[in-house]
């Protein structure tokens, strides 16, 4: 992070605070910049899982989000530590990790991202610590980004639930949410998110985040997806022409 911009993403969630991002499926630095112009977007979202992301891909798309003072959060491709770690050095300040299930999974996560005493993240001279030239001692620096990185775990299968309540224990995990389709077909409903077992175990789930003080994601960090931005623009374009 060369520019150092306020985390609007850590900001939302202290707040409990609603903020509109840019997601995108796909590397555009040229959309990060023009989202940038629209009133309203705070921060952008990559989805490093099922995206068409490479690690220079990334690396681009948070640069151009750097300049443009956006901060970047990104679904990362599994929750292995060394997987995480890459994203976090390309200067990423909030990670989606997919598919916590566990205890184990949840701790993983927390200690990956966030260096010692917080954590185990290892430290690599990249973009996301400025090469290994910072103002100050090593240490303040790494305390800083403790301090600024956001932490969110994906509920996707039914071992996610049951193991719930013990994970949401975890200390470093900063918000928790859902990803719908992922738990219909867990619960044996697949692509029916609007079941009632569905609906009735979403919010079960949310409540139960709630309940342990946590803020539950996407209720405070709302993600424009790209191909619905896009076609719904070409829609509205049409009716002009």
């Amino acid at each position: 992070m060369f520019v150092h911009t306020p985390n609007t993403i850590r900001a939302a969630l202290q707040e409990r605070r609603i903020i509109y991002g840019l997601y995108l499926s796909f590397p555009s630095p040229e959309l990060i910049e023009f989202a940038a112009t629209v009133n309203g977007i705070a921060y952008i979202h990559l989805d490093g899982e099922h995206g068409v992301f490479d690690l220079r891909d990334v690396e681009n798309c948070v640069r151009a989000a750097d300049l443009m003072g956006l901060p970047t959060m990104a679904r990362t491709p599994d929750s292995a530590a060394e997987t995480i770690h890459r994203y976090l050095d390309r200067g990423v300040r909030a990670i989606v990790a997919p598919h916590i299930s566990t205890v184990a999974d949840a701790q993983r996560v927390a200690d990956a991202c966030r260096y010692a005493p917080e954590g185990t993240r290892s430290f690599g001279g990249a973009r996301g610590n400025r090469y290994g030239y910072f103002d100050g001692d090593q240490a303040a620096h790494m305390k800083a980004l403790n301090d600024d990185r956001v932490v969110s775990a994906l509920i996707e299968d039914v071992e996610a639930v049951n193991n719930l309540d013990a994970m949401l224990k975890v200390p470093g995990i900063d918000t928790w949410t859902i990803g719908p389709n992922d738990l219909a077909q867990s619960l044996g409903y697949p692509g029916q998110t609007g079941h009632p077992t569905v609906k009735q175990a979403i919010e079960d789930i949310n409540r139960r985040i709630e309940a342990a003080g946590k803020p539950v994601r996407d209720k405070y960090l709302v993600s424009i997806r790209d191909k619905a931005a896009v076609r719904d623009g070409l829609q509205k374009a049409m009716l002009r022409a």
